[in-house]
């Protein structure tokens, strides 16, 4: 870019010289080897100004030095580029009146004054170079900055979620240990079951990939077997029926998502009714969300305690709240509500999308 700059200069004023009336002889060789070697001298000149510029600042603290540095900095580098054209005008043209000036006259009439000009244009140019590249290299770091943010945030959040999971798992083990421990002498053939069908459970939660999301197909035969577990426990009195969209199995979800709902159903619902109790499952695709729901034949929210709904969840439900929220944002993702024809109906929406969709939008996702 120097190089065309001065090139660009050279041929500007070989031009305008030409073609200036006032020439005696329009552009003669000797004048284009004088030009030229002025122009080479500043050339050459150039890239030290621009260290110049970048080494002192003049947004430094020490500005008043630094600008001493450039103000004696300019006035050698003039100086010596007039001297030069001096000397090659002497050597190529030397019936020009300025030609025989000598060194202390060129100084004492001020005929370094041109170069004098030209070397703060050039080292405005530098300062703006230097702040160009300072700007860009904020930029950069700015953006490598936010892309550390966010693989930080990224880190914290599966970190947080992983944390929730793992302190879901130890209460839905001992919830279940504590069903298994209350069929031990009443039934032993059915504890047997039950310890089979917990250690199923167990070796899906250990083996498992430990995936944030998991297809609603794996997690509805997670919660086969758990609702087995319960139906034991019951002794025939927990009747389960599924109404699932052939179109949701693939649909993604939280891992042990509905656990929880259903622990929730049968502790709260099921649990507080002398009758049979049943449990209903529904899974729908609705506006782009699946919306997976947990019915039961309880006696509703009006068993709940009277404070409100976020108070008086346990450890499940609460769980089930946060990871739901740091994995698809703020909104009405889970929600508890009155059946109107008895029980209680407790909702999840999330946005519906399968491991295909997430395939796609990753290999469409400009680089």
């Amino acid at each position: 870019m120097i190089v065309g700059f001065w090139l660009f200069i050279f041929l500007l004023t070989a031009g305008q010289r030409a073609i200036d009336p006032r020439g005696p002889d329009g552009l003669s060789p000797a004048a284009v080897y004088h030009i030229g070697l002025e122009y080479l001298a500043w050339l050459l000149l150039t890239p030290a100004i621009f260290w110049l510029s970048s080494r002192f600042t003049i947004d430094h603290a020490a500005w008043p030095k630094h600008l001493a540095v450039h103000l004696f900095a300019a006035l050698i580098g003039a100086i010596a580029i007039d001297f030069m054209a001096g000397w090659t005008l002497g050597i190529f043209m030397p019936e020009h009146p300025w030609a025989d000036f000598s060194s202390g006259a060129r100084v004492l009439n001020f005929r370094f004054l041109d170069e004098l000009f030209i070397y703060f244009v050039v080292l405005a140019a530098g300062f703006a170079r230097d702040y160009f590249w300072r700007f860009r290299e904020r930029q950069m770091e700015a953006a490598r900055l936010r892309d550390e943010a966010v693989g930080l945030e990224a880190r914290l959040a599966d970190a947080r979620l992983h944390a929730l999971r793992m302190q879901m798992n130890p209460h839905f083990l001992f919830n279940t240990l504590h069903a298994v421990s209350s069929l031990v002498e009443r039934d032993p053939a059915g504890v047997r079951r039950m310890i089979a069908r917990l250690s199923e459970l167990l070796r899906y939660t250990l083996e498992g990939s430990g995936s944030q999301e998991v297809t609603l197909r794996e997690e509805l035969n997670f919660l086969r077997r758990y609702l087995e577990i319960q139906q034991i426990r019951f002794q025939g009195r927990l009747i389960v029926t599924e109404f699932i969209d052939e179109d949701t199995l693939d649909a993604q979800l939280p891992s042990m998502i509905l656990q929880p709902l259903v622990e929730n159903a049968v502790k709260h619902g099921v649990n507080m009714i002398e009758a049979c109790g049943r449990i209903e499952l529904r899974a729908r695709h609705v506006d782009g969300m699946l919306v997976v729901s947990i019915h039961d034949n309880g006696p509703g929210i009006e068993a709940l305690p009277p404070e409100p709904l976020s108070s008086s969840e346990g450890v499940g439900l609460r769980n089930t709240r946060e990871r739901l929220e740091m994995l698809y944002g703020d909104g009405d993702r889970l929600s508890l509500e009155q059946s109107p024809l008895g029980g209680l109906i407790a909702k999840i929406r999330v946005p519906f999308h399968t491991s295909r969709d997430l395939r796609t939008s990753l290999v469409e996702a400009p680089a």
